[in-house]
């Protein structure tokens, strides 16, 4: 056996096995003065994990989680609700957790992946309930399809909770390190140039030359892991800019890991550059709020997770207010575009969070910009604010002297400067729809490494690249080989915003930030923020990936709730004269005969039930207006109450479940027969080695992108750029024609 140590120019024989095996000591048998204390919980400085002596020596686990980010919480804790011995490797344990950027969770499209996340007992939900200090439903004058949760967290609490909960979580262990190798193994009898030949395969048509069998610290440990999952974030070959500094660094004071970026180019992984940015930090004792209106919470507040009926700081959530550039501020920064290395153009930032440089050049016609004045925390913890809207990485005093051109920022004092960041990415074509790579078994990649942007895709990849690292750690398949492949969380577009997001980076690339959106999806209205759980629950349940029993038992008594609250709705049968009569003249309805229930008035337009009435608009700062309208031309409906007496004592979460439900159903019907079309063109699998060069009616073009991207679907080829009808069409009957010969379903 061989095992090459990526990064390396050398080959190392048997060079796992004859490591010493030392026994690692978790975190909570350490006092908090670093001695022995099999009672105590942490460390007090949360330091190496194992004596620095014995830094050689192995550990042996089934999953190996690289980074501490949203992306990597996510990941080790859900390869070890899968049931794998899990360990969580990042530079600093006191890090693991920390909100770089915006301290806040959720928004449009962002939120319903929050709630996906928590829907299969994820982290980050649960942790923002308990650390948000501002809560709002964003797009809540619309349809709920495109309803965005968002909360405003505290940086202290978040990152506490987090630590707290990883460092107790069975089946996981927490790691000080950084990784600077991948361990692979290949097969003896490929020689150097088919290795060669390996490593320039094009991104999309890799094909597996290696296994992966653990990493190598820095500090020369080796851990050996089944499966090794990276979500390196903007660590991977991480630069800061300000101005025109620049140097490696992952995040303002701490380091890039540059070791392992070489790895994987030695591997064969094509890696790109992407940037993104963070605004100045301020002082929030120094501004001026007097001038600046008031953005308010929601009243009450909606939690993210589904096992929250409430959060802890209700009753004292804080007030963020909104400000705005002004074209003082803007001459100042367009003088000094010269000064800045982050904004040129080879290296592409996020379209959607723009720097406040990129919106001056975009948008030259536009005098203002709007900033939202968002404080990082209760105030007991924290005094510095969060601009969000001015993102920048001009030099430090450029930064303080536009800032003073902002009014109620007059007389601001900068705690942190605004900066930029360039970091490593690989092609999300690489990967498979499990997130595993095609080029090396075993390996996943997470988050940012894939091109994405935001807290709320780095953990969603984080816990379908972690569940099926697990997964496939513990499988053992059985003598007789009835079930070789192991069971795998896989979702596709109609299952949700996580489907939404793989599906899109693994058969279109990326070549900007990547970022969810609702209008990504073709099914919004049976994807909403409200349904997750009924969505996704039981489906990472019947993985072993719910651990918490209470969240079982929750979603039975939502169903059983639902259910009863839709039959109160349609137990209240009348004819349309009885309807008319209690409608009374101000209202028409249809004349025709036939018996309707309440739950067909609700439908229809004629009864509604404001189930957001007494929610806060943040807008205006006044009670919600929002009701279930009725159809164009028909007059103001009736509450539902009227005509059903017990609907009143119907919880109100409830309510909105079966009142959304019922206004869309005849939407939603439709919408599950795409849904049913869908799946049938996903159910036909497509080889990965299809020729499609033999497929003649093919043009050109057609040929290439599918030979570069190889999808895994008939469904994900037809939503390829560029391949026309025809081209599907040919390809369908080509693969129904030698379905034998690949072994593939019609």
């Amino acid at each position: 056996m061989l095992l090459r140590i990526l990064g390396r120019q050398q080959t190392v024989l048997h060079s796992i096995h004859t490591q010493n095996k030392s026994q690692i000591i978790p975190t909570r048998c350490f006092s908090a003065k670093g001695s022995f204390n099999r009672q105590t919980a942490v460390t007090n400085s949360h330091d190496m994990l194992y004596n620095s002596a014995n830094a050689s020596l192995s550990l042996d686990c089934d999953v190996v989680v690289i980074g501490g980010g949203h992306a990597g919480c996510e990941a080790c804790s859900a390869a070890a609700r899968a049931g794998a011995k899990a360990v969580l490797v990042t530079q600093k344990l006191d890090t693991i957790g920390e909100m770089s950027c915006n301290p806040s969770f959720g928004g449009i499209g962002k939120g319903i992946l929050v709630r996906e996340v928590d829907a299969m007992d994820g982290l980050c939900g649960r942790m923002a309930d308990l650390g948000g200090v501002q809560f709002r439903i964003l797009n809540r004058s619309k349809g709920p399809a495109v309803h965005g949760p968002r909360a405003q967290v505290d940086r202290v609490i978040y990152k506490r909770n987090m630590l707290e909960t990883l460092e107790s979580y069975p089946g996981l262990t927490l790691k000080s390190g950084s990784v600077a190798d991948i361990l692979l193994e290949r097969p003896t009898d490929i020689d150097s140039l088919a290795l060669k030949r390996l490593a320039s395969q094009d991104s999309s048509s890799a094909q597996a030359s290696s296994t992966v069998t653990g990493v190598r610290l820095e500090s020369g440990e080796i851990i050996r892991a089944r499966k090794v999952v990276i979500t390196t974030g903007t660590f991977l070959g991480g630069e800061i800019h300000i101005g025109l500094k620049a140097f490696p660094a992952g995040r303002k004071g701490e380091a890039a890991s540059i070791g392992l970026s070489k790895s994987l180019k030695d591997a064969g992984f094509r890696l790109g550059r992407m940037k993104t940015g963070t605004p100045p930090r301020l002082d929030g004792r120094t501004i001026d709020y007097s001038c600046m209106p008031k953005q308010l919470g929601d009243i009450p507040p909606t939690p993210f997770s589904f096992i929250h009926d409430s959060v802890p700081h209700a009753d004292n959530q804080v007030l963020c207010y909104q400000t705005r550039t002004t074209s003082g501020a803007h001459d100042i920064i367009r003088a000094n575009f010269d000064k800045s290395i982050h904004i040129r153009e080879t290296v592409r930032g996020p379209r959607y969070c723009p720097s406040i440089e990129s919106k001056i050049k975009r948008f030259s016609e536009k005098e203002s910009h709007v900033i939202w004045i968002e404080p990082e925390g209760l105030p007991e913890h924290t005094d510095t604010v969060y601009p969000n809207g001015i993102s920048n990485t001009m030099p430090e005093d450029v930064q303080i002297q536009f800032l003073r051109q902002i009014p109620g920022l007059e007389n601001v004092t900068m705690t942190q400067p605004g900066y930029g960041v360039e970091y490593d990415h690989i092609d999300p074509r690489e990967l498979k729809r499990n997130l595993e790579t095609k080029r090396v078994n075993g390996l996943y990649m997470a988050g940012q490494i894939n091109g994405t942007t935001g807290y709320e895709e780095a953990a969603a990849q984080g816990i379908l690249a972690g569940a099926n690292a697990g997964l496939s750690a513990v499988h053992r398949p059985s003598s007789d080989g009835s079930d070789a492949k192991p069971p795998q969380l896989e979702l596709d577009r109609s299952d949700g915003y996580l489907g939404v997001l793989i599906d899109d980076l693994i058969t279109r690339g990326v070549e900007e930030p990547y970022r969810v959106f609702t209008a990504r999806s073709e099914y919004r209205l049976t994807s909403r923020a409200d349904n997750a759980d009924l969505r996704l629950t039981r489906r990472a349940a019947a993985l072993g990936l719910v651990r918490d029993p209470s969240r079982l038992a929750r979603l039975d008594s939502v169903e059983a709730d639902v259910a009863t609250a839709q039959a109160l709705l349609e137990r209240v049968v009348l004819s349309p004269n009885n309807w008319q009569a209690k409608f009374g003249s101000g209202v028409q309805v249809c004349h025709d005969g036939q018996l309707r229930s309440a739950f067909d008035m609700v439908r229809m337009g004629f009864l509604r039930d404001n189930v957001w009435a007494g929610a806060r608009d943040p807008e205006n700062a006044e009670p919600s207006q929002q009701t279930q309208q009725p159809r164009q031309g028909r007059p103001a409906a009736r509450s539902v109450s009227d005509f059903v007496p017990e609907w009143s004592d119907v919880p109100l979460g409830i309510r909105r479940r079966v009142i959304t439900e019922t206004m869309y159903l005849g939407y939603i019907q439709r919408q599950q027969r795409e849904v049913t079309s869908f799946k049938r063109d996903e159910s036909l699998q497509l080889p990965t080695d299809i020729d499609y060069s033999q497929i003649r009616v093919l043009s050109r073009e057609e040929v290439d992108k599918l030979s570069s991207v190889r999808p895994d679907t008939f469904g994900a080829a037809k939503r390829l750029d560029g391949i026309t009808p025809g081209g599907i069409l040919a390809l369908l009957k080509y693969v129904r024609r030698n379905g034998h010969k690949h072994n593939v379903a019609s």
